[in-house]
């Protein structure tokens, strides 16, 4: 009896082979890279940053592919700079980032959960940024991620995904959309964002229908994590509608910015809605 492993379509590509078919270099070139190869046993894309032809940012990129593991070039994909994870992966703020996902995967994740809310105390502590991001990394381990923007006053997730302008979650609540309204972001093929939608007059009484859960729990047979990002609690107590239908929130503390009574505050209110307090992260972005 013989056991057979199956290789991933990606494992077959050659450094090589992603430089030519991403143009960034030409077969002439490919084959000064050999010839150095050869002559000084490197690896090919050691050679070809010897010889000028590639940059250390293309080898990066190129080994990102082979190993499955997406990232952006800067300005590729016409996302905001502030999506980290996705235009700068090899840097200590992702790295925290990562470091964060473990500890919801292990603590919130596993746990039979699948929605959790972004929450801050004040506009400026960084929850858009966090749910944004941490949707990144998510949908890079292989997890089938969605990221909501359930922010219907001040959206922050469409616009660092430019998807403003488009049908979303207010549309959806409304009745006015269905979930086909649900963006696949064609650069991580894990990673979903459904919009804040058109800007209603109504955002509380919105989020507070109950076919903000039933909506959860048809996604929650699609996607492995959803994370929905929500307004400051200093702006509307929408978050604590959120926080509830999810069960759980993070709360994003802003160094140097956010004030100790605040995010205490918001701890209070998160539990008199049922909702769980999984973790508090220092931003310092």
């Amino acid at each position: 009896m013989h056991a057979s492993t199956a290789l991933s379509p990606r494992a077959e590509f050659t450094m090589g082979r992603i430089l030519l078919e991403r143009g960034k270099l030409s077969a002439q070139d490919a084959e000064r890279v050999l010839r150095l190869q050869k002559e000084q046993n490197l690896r090919f894309g050691e050679a070809a940053i010897q010889l000028g032809l590639i940059t250390q940012a293309d080898m990066q990129q190129a080994l990102a592919f082979q190993f499955d593991y997406p990232y952006l070039a800067s300005g590729e994909g016409g996302y905001s700079p502030e999506l980290v994870a996705a235009y700068s992966p090899f840097g200590s703020q992702v790295e925290s980032l990562r470091a964060l996902r473990s500890q919801l995967m292990l603590r919130w994740f596993t746990q039979g959960n699948k929605a959790l809310a972004m929450v801050g105390a004040n506009q400026g502590d960084g929850a858009s940024y966090l749910a944004a991001n941490l949707a990144v990394v998510f949908s890079q381990l292989g997890e089938s991620t969605l990221l909501i923007d359930a922010n219907l006053r001040t959206p922050g997730v469409s616009k660092l995904f430019n998807l403003t302008g488009r049908m979303g979650l207010s549309d959806v609540l409304a009745g006015r959309s269905e979930l086909d309204c649900v963006a696949r972001i064609p650069a991580f093929v894990d990673l979903s964002v459904l919009p804040a939608g058109t800007l209603p007059p109504n955002p509380a009484e919105l989020l507070s229908r109950d076919n903000l859960v039933a909506m959860i729990t048809e996604l929650a047979g699609s996607f492995d994590v959803i994370l929905i990002d929500t307004p400051p609690a200093s702006i509307a107590a929408d978050f604590q509608t959120v926080a509830a239908r999810a069960r759980g929130a993070v709360v994003a503390v802003r160094k140097d910015h956010s004030r100790l009574n605040d995010v205490a505050g918001v701890k209070a209110m998160l539990g008199a809605a049922g909702a769980e307090l999984v973790g508090a992260v220092i931003n310092d972005h």
